[in-house]
């Protein structure tokens, strides 16, 4: 089990992981189709992005969570 301590990084891991995934396949058969060597292209696509993605949702998270704290009326 991971510690509770590293819930955030873990989060971000897994977000950022299959968020990439999904997206990268969608891009990359929108722009290219299923061809020969599809995968080979989407795997390139899946791990330059997720490069940029695991620090941006480290980055991004905080920052949404406290605007949505401003913009939803507390009870």
């Amino acid at each position: 089990m991971i510690p509770k301590k590293y819930e955030f990084i873990t989060f971000a891991f897994l977000m950022s992981l299959f968020m990439t995934f999904l997206m990268s396949f969608v891009v990359t058969f929108i722009n290219i189709g299923f061809i020969d060597g599809f995968f080979i292209l989407w795997a390139k696509a899946f791990w330059r992005a997720y490069i940029v993605a695991f620090p941006a949702v480290l980055t991004v998270v905080p920052i949404v969570r406290k605007l949505v704290k401003k913009l939803v009326a507390s009870s």
